[in-house]
Parts: C-alpha cells; sequence; structure tokens
C-alpha cells in the first residue's frame, strides 16, 4: 500500500546515514543498505513489521553484527511509529548470516552488548548524525 512505501521510506531515510564502523563512508554509500532492503507490512492498527536486509562489504565481514546493531538502535531511537523489527544479512551475502542474523534479532543479545562500554562508543559513533 501507499502507507507501507512511505514508511519504507521514512525507515530508509533514518539508516542510510548511519556510518561505516571502519570507513568514513555511510551505509548509503557503500550500498550496504538500499531504498530495495527495506519492507514495511502493516501488522495492526498504526503498527508495522519492518525487515530490513543488509549486505555487508564482504562475506566475511567481521563488523557484520555490529552494522545489524547500529541499524537496530537507530531505528529503535528514531522511528516515529509503532513497529516490530526484524533485521537480516541478505541471503547470500555473508558466510555466517544464521548466526548473525539470529544474534541481531536476539532481544537479550543485543541489550547485553550495548552494556559493553567499548561496543556502545562505536554503535553511537555509527549512529550520531554528523552535525
Amino acid at each position: 500500500s501507499a502507507m507501507e512505501h512511505d514508511r519504507a521510506i521514512e525507515v530508509y531515510d533514518i539508516i542510510r546515514t548511519i556510518r561505516d564502523p571502519e570507513k568514513p563512508n555511510t551505509l548509503e554509500e557503500l550500498e550496504v543498505v538500499t531504498e530495495n532492503c527495506v519492507e514495511v507490512q502493516e501488522i495492526g492498527e498504526d503498527e508495522y513489521l519492518v525487515i530490513i536486509r543488509f549486505t555487508p562489504t564482504v562475506p566475511h565481514c567481521s563488523l557484520a553484527t555490529l552494522i545489524g546493531l547500529c541499524l537496530r538502535i537507530k531505528l529503535q531511537r528514531c522511528l516515529p511509529f509503532r513497529h516490530k523489527l526484524e533485521i537480516y544479512i541478505s541471503e547470500g551475502t555473508h558466510s555466517t548470516e544464521e548466526d548473525i542474523n539470529k544474534q541481531i534479532n536476539d532481544k537479550e543479545r543485543v541489550a547485553a552488548a550495548m552494556e559493553n562500554p567499548a561496543l556502545r562508543e562505536i554503535v553511537e559513533q555509527c549512529v550520531t548524525e554528523p552535525d
């Protein structure tokens, strides 16, 4: 629907400016995320399922989990509508995609990761909008 499409654009606008943990580029510039990687489905009144499939720059990218974490944290903070969030690695683009998918969609593991001060600092640097 048009509403789902508008929501998907809204989601993309939030995630495209996230910075890569290693490079000075954004996820959009590196094509880790594209408009097509965001899917939004209405699942209830004013509630949406947001599915993101991102593509790491290399199949053995050690930062894929961290990028997934950045996507989740930024959306949890910035999405202006009620949502359920599922984040996946695009199928076939990473050597350990199943493990990473489990990790970035596990609330407890995400919370534990954000309790690690070093990790949290990296996430903050990646998700904070440049002034």
